[in-house]
């Protein structure tokens, strides 16, 4: 990924996170994440955010304790970096967050409002490089071309051929509408071939699985 002289270095990652629980969101270094903010503990969460070090954790609740009160979350998230925000007249904030960095559950932290965890960046360090490993592109461009199709999604396909592997692999993985379980594999792929391989694989089930429910509909 490329970083920006606002990003904080390895060593200036901090050991308390704000998280942002949100269902079949994925956000990875490198990506982009627009977010309306309008629930007041979350208004507050990002208040807060902007006074200090501008980092939130991204992370999916588990789908089976979303309706909880307190759900459980996945152990692990993506940390983004507040990096443009607006505010509306209705009392909302249009939030853009730049994934930065995975991040490990060590442990859930006392907080009174927003859930507040530690961090173990330890397992994600070389989410602050750039990575150049290979990916078969044009596989995964004849699989996203099926999976477009069966999902009546129209593509830029100017745009994707003129997008680098990384890019364009992030930007797949992030606005692609997966389940949660999918996006947690997405994000859990420790390299960009893994995550490619995992992106090919997940959007060819997903084709196979519309294709036969279209021909059982047909007899």
């Amino acid at each position: 990924m490329t970083r920006t002289a606002f990003d904080p270095s390895f060593e200036e990652l901090p050991r308390a996170l704000p998280i942002f629980p949100l269902g079949g969101v994925l956000l990875l270094p490198g990506g982009r994440l627009p977010l309306n903010i309008f629930e007041p503990r979350y208004l507050a969460m990002f208040d807060d955010a902007l006074s200090t070090n501008r980092l939130i954790g991204m992370i999916q609740p588990v789908e089976e304790s979303e309706e909880q009160k307190v759900p459980k979350i996945y152990d692990t998230g993506c940390a983004g970096r507040i990096t443009a925000f607006s505010e509306t007249d209705d009392g909302r904030y249009l939030v853009t967050l730049s994934g930065l960095i995975r991040f490990d559950m060590a442990r859930e932290l006392p907080s009174d409002s927003y859930r507040l965890v530690e961090p173990d960046f330890t397992r994600f360090r070389e989410d602050l490089e750039e990575d150049k490993g290979d990916i078969d592109r044009d596989r995964l461009v004849e699989v996203l071309g099926a999976y477009f199709e069966a999902n009546s999604i129209e593509g830029d396909w100017e745009a994707i051929e003129q997008t680098g592997d990384e890019r364009l692999v992030t930007s797949l993985a992030m606005i692609c509408p997966l389940g949660a379980p999918e996006k947690q594999a997405l994000l859990e792929a420790m390299t960009l071939t893994e995550r490619a391989e995992t992106l090919t694989a997940i959007m060819e089930m997903a084709t196979h699985d519309a294709d036969g429910e279209s021909e059982a509909k047909h007899h």
